[in-house]
């Protein structure tokens, strides 16, 4: 038994420190945002994440688990303390590091024992080193301390089985010792375990992110090009999955990855590029394609529709992806405000979002299912792959439609059935879904 301290309770820091206490240890998460630590105490979360809030309480009633405003009572015991908090996308595509700034100043001037700071926020190759010097320069008397950076790979919606069940553990640190510390802390999950310096660890974050939002702008680039050739997409990535030295992972094509690490992450990653004097050719066009994905959805829509001023157009799912109710860099939300900037008037539906995408969105009108969007709807988006929204009673919803128009962003539904019902569908990447194509040149015709 560890007693452990994890600085800010969003998702990252409020899964690691329940699952540390699920392992069996005393852990303390501390959070500036006194609102947000009360809501913990009375068992509220702050954040949906699927099993998360029967771990909290558990972890609560059996007192292995409490939350606090203060550092001193955080630190009081500790012997280990993860800084996570957030590293929101600065002005010119950088992260911006305040948090973590006044997280290890504060640190340095509250601890009083000997102390392993990890880094598990998500920070710029070099942060290790700069955290060090932070803490060194902020306390008001030498205490021995070590760096450690941990990256999490934890994903939205899988968070709670993603901390029991990784695929591996990253431990960089100048300090042997400490990393191997950490490393024991993480060993009842049986994973495998990678002990690096602390800059190749703070990399291993950014190039793996980096590499999977690759994936996904890859195979929407090649969607495209697969509804201009009569090609299926669903089928190509399939066949190309089933290569072993490919496999079927992020090989999805819809409207583009969003949530707060992917977006985020490619774009620090290219800024460090830049910074350095290298040119991230492939993280730009990454971008560029995850762009035009969002935009791609609107001209489909215009395809059917036109003008889309005054059409009644609903999404259904806000979050960006399912599963949770993170709306941060959401395909869904940044395609209802193209349509709103287009003089359309939207609606939307999710089952858990709508409350974190009504403040970014306050001219779309949020309703209370998704039948209740489509009633009297010139044309449906489907943004988010929730498994509501698989099990819907597509004639239903052809019925109550002004115009049967259905923008399959995620291509939950079979092309042939949807155009059985009567609809006008467009899928991703799906060939020519009720267009004429002329197989001579490759051009097709409406």
């Amino acid at each position: 038994m560890k007693h452990i301290c994890v600085i800010g309770t969003g998702y990252v820091g409020l899964v690691t420190a329940t699952g540390f206490s699920d392992l069996g240890n005393h852990v303390v998460g501390v959070d500036i945002n006194p609102e947000r630590i009360e809501q913990l105490k009375q068992g509220i979360m702050p954040i949906y994440e699927p099993g998360l809030d029967e771990l909290v309480d558990r972890n609560m009633r059996a007192g292995r688990l409490r939350f606090t405003t203060s550092y001193e009572e955080g630190l009081e015991e500790a012997e280990f303390v993860f800084i996570s908090v957030g590293t929101p996308e600065g002005v010119d595509g950088e992260a911006d590091l305040k948090y973590v700034r006044a997280a290890a100043e504060t640190i340095a001037k509250t601890m009083k024992r000997k102390l392993i700071v990890i880094n598990k926020s998500t920070v710029p190759v070099g942060t290790g080193d700069w955290v060090s010097d932070i803490i060194t320069r902020a306390q008001p008397e030498p205490i021995p301390f070590a760096v450690v950076s941990c990256p999490e790979f934890l994903r939205e919606g899988a968070a709670v089985s993603d901390f029991m069940n990784p695929d591996r553990n990253v431990f960089g640190s100048l300090d042997r010792a400490a990393a191997e510390a950490v490393a024991e802390l993480y060993a009842p999950v049986k994973s495998p375990a990678l002990i690096t310096d602390i800059r190749t660890a703070e990399m291993i974050k950014y190039a793996s992110n980096a590499f999977l939002a690759t994936r996904i702008s890859f195979i929407n680039e090649i969607s495209i090009m697969c509804e201009k050739l009569g090609a299926d997409v669903i089928e190509v990535a399939r066949g190309m999955g089933l290569d072993k030295r490919i496999g079927p992972q992020f090989l999805q094509a819809g409207v583009g990855f969003g949530g707060s690490c992917f977006p985020k992450d490619v774009k620090a990653l290219a800024y460090m590029a830049q910074t350095y004097g290298t040119h991230p050719q492939l993280l730009n066009a990454v971008m560029e394609v995850n762009d035009f994905q969002r935009k791609h959805i609107l001209l489909k829509l215009s395809d059917l529709l036109g003008s889309l001023q005054e059409c009644v157009i609903g999404v259904l799912g806000l979050a960006f992806k399912e599963n949770t109710d993170d709306v941060r860099e959401s395909p869904a939300v940044s395609i209802a405000r193209q349509l709103v900037n287009r003089g359309a008037i939207v609606r939307a539906y999710d089952p858990v979002a709508m409350e974190n995408a009504a403040r970014m969105l306050p001219e779309v009108e949020m309703m209370e299912s998704a039948y209740a969007v489509a009633e009297g709807a010139d044309a449906i988006v489907i943004a988010t792959p929730w498994n509501e929204f698989k099990q819907l009673s597509m004639a239903r919803l052809h019925d109550i439609m002004r115009q049967p128009n259905l923008v399959d962003g995620r291509n939950l539904y079979d092309p042939d059935m949807m155009q059985e019902l009567g609809f006008n569908y467009r899928a991703v990447g799906r060939g020519f879904q009720g267009q004429g194509v002329n197989h001579n040149n490759g051009e097709h015709s409406s």
